[in-house]
């Protein structure tokens, strides 16, 4: 009798049952199996899309996949993307919760509201502050026109009347970038304690090197968190030892302004005389606090998070509205100067346009055009809305994950725990409803001169998704407008610009993506008044 061959037995046994679990299963059994895959491996391996979005070729690879197989893809063993409406709203409209994807997004080791996971602790913090960024409080603030104004005129028309002597240029992106953060911060922590980053050169670009020489390394932590982890167990580090140095200066950063603001809060605020200097978030914030910690106490959901570290989570929450709030206006802004410098006669059309505002820096008495007639500028909105469009700040995808037991998307039954998203950078896209989509063209939101039917209008209005949709839709898409708005209004209202140099605004891949290298050259010149 033949001695038996243990290993042999085993190894005999396992190979077909890992055929079975990695190979059949996923391609034949499974629910996601009748989903079309947009490569060929998707459904025995991540590889494909984990390479895809390590190049940074996310956004391409998945559009021409959905144009090749329809509006449901699967792109692994478990995620798949949706590129229409339907799968919009029953993704993002609720029920869809987001998973540790996101906990890149945690500061001080805490969540803040983008960050959380579920629907009720991020609705709890959402209702402290939604208020202060309502389109109607904005609009009526006098504490935001107060800001504005001292930022437009004392410190960004300034800065760009000194630029017109530059003959080689200036970098506009970084311009934009502080612009965008001292608008935030004023917002967030008054106008004294905010940033000042449009004078303070030196500050500004030691800031700005650290916050974008960190962009690559979350991929690492977000798509490969256990690697990650199980790697730096034994020293190696995927994401470098500085990349946490230059975080944990940002956050120190950040901490040492919502100090100072508690601190003035305490003290001085009642004597002050500036309303500048009024923290609007960061009062909504406090008093949404204490207001929770009040009436729900220990029932409340954000008991083991907020109300148990306050001062870290009121750091957590001003780091990812400064980040956010910053780094997306600064991309769009970049985007549509890149789009007017490139068209004199654009240039024209809304200079003729705006010279109805005032908004000149020489004018005796400075103030602010009326909100509603600055809305009511056409080009000016179209302009806005077609960059928002053509070059979303936040391009790529936003995972969800399905609920449990199992959902429905398309015509497809999604089992619970799958990971699924859509990008703008598609939804954007689509021919039938943008006709020619890789074109910048503003009027097609100039309904005066498209000759768009009701119908059209609804659709192109549905399909744009610059700021998400549903209960988590971004939270300051009405300051990023009005801001946005603002500053373009005051700046082509006073300036022609021209591009000197752009070759690093070619829009790249990836969830945030601005221009490739950070890096547009525009001339800045006086304009000629229409």
């Amino acid at each position: 009798m033949l001695p038996l061959n243990i290993p042999v037995i085993v190894a005999g046994a396992l190979v077909p049952l890992a055929f079975y679990k990695f190979v059949i299963s996923p391609a034949f059994l499974s629910p996601l199996a009748k989903v079309p895959s947009a490569h060929w491996s998707a459904p025995f391996s991540p590889l494909w899309i984990l390479w895809i979005r390590y190049r940074r070729r996310e956004n391409r690879e998945l559009h021409a996949a959905h144009l090749r197989l329809g509006p449901v893809i699967r792109l692994g063993p478990n995620e798949i993307s949706v590129n229409d409406l339907t799968g919009l709203r029953i993704v993002y409209g609720g029920g869809f919760e987001k998973g540790d994807w996101y906990s890149i997004f945690d500061n001080y080791g805490v969540p803040c509201m983008f960050s959380s996971w579920h629907s009720r602790p991020h609705s709890a913090r959402k209702r402290m502050m939604s208020n202060v960024y309502s389109k109607s409080m904005l609009h009526a603030s006098p504490v935001l026109a107060r800001q504005a104004e001292i930022i437009l005129y004392d410190r960004l028309l300034p800065f760009l009347a000194s630029s017109t002597f530059v003959e080689s240029g200036i970098d506009i992106h970084e311009t934009w970038n502080a612009t965008a953060m001292d608008f935030i911060t004023a917002y967030q922590f008054g106008l004294k304690n905010g940033s000042n980053f449009l004078r303070d050169v030196d500050n500004r670009q030691h800031w700005l090197h650290l916050y974008y020489i960190r962009k690559t390394y979350p991929y690492f932590t977000q798509e490969l968190p256990r690697l990650t982890r199980f790697l730096k167990f034994f020293g190696i580090h995927l994401v470098p030892l500085w990349v946490d140095r230059a975080n944990r200066e940002l956050e120190a950063w950040t901490k040492d302004r919502c100090d100072a603001t508690v601190e003035y809060l305490k003290t001085s605020a009642a004597d002050e005389k500036d309303i500048a200097n009024e923290p609007v978030v960061m009062k909504a914030l406090l008093s949404g606090m204490e207001k929770e910690g009040t009436i729900k106490g220990d029932d409340s959901v954000l008991t083991n998070t907020l109300l148990k570290y306050p001062e870290l989570s009121i750091s957590s929450e001003m780091i990812d509205q400064l980040a956010a709030g910053h780094e997306t206006s600064a991309i769009t802004l970049t985007y549509l100067s890149w789009e007017l410098s490139r068209d004199a006669s654009l240039q024209d059309a809304l200079r003729a346009e705006l010279h109805a505002l005032s908004l000149s820096p020489s004018e005796s008495t400075r103030s602010l055009p009326n909100s509603k007639d600055l809305d009511a500028l056409p080009i000016l909105h179209a302009v806005v809305m077609e960059t928002l469009r053509l070059h979303a700040a936040i391009p790529g995808g936003q995972p969800r994950m399905t609920p449990y037991p199992s959902c429905t998307l398309g015509s497809y039954s999604i089992p619970g725990g799958v990971r699924v998203g859509a990008q703008a950078h598609s939804v954007h896209r689509n021919p039938n409803i943008y006709p020619d989509p890789d074109k910048f063209d503003y009027t097609r939101w100039m309904d005066d001169q498209n000759g768009y039917s009701a119908e059209q209008k609804k659709e192109r209005d549905r399909w744009f998704w610059a700021f998400s949709s549903g209960g988590r839709m971004c939270i300051g898409s009405n300051f990023a407008m009005h801001e946005i708005k603002l500053v373009i209004a005051a700046v082509y209202t006073n300036f022609r610009t021209y591009v000197v140099d752009d070759e690093g605004i070619e829009q790249t891949d990836g969830y945030t993506c601005g221009p490739r290298s950070n890096r547009l050259i525009l001339k800045i010149e006086r304009a000629i008044t229409p």
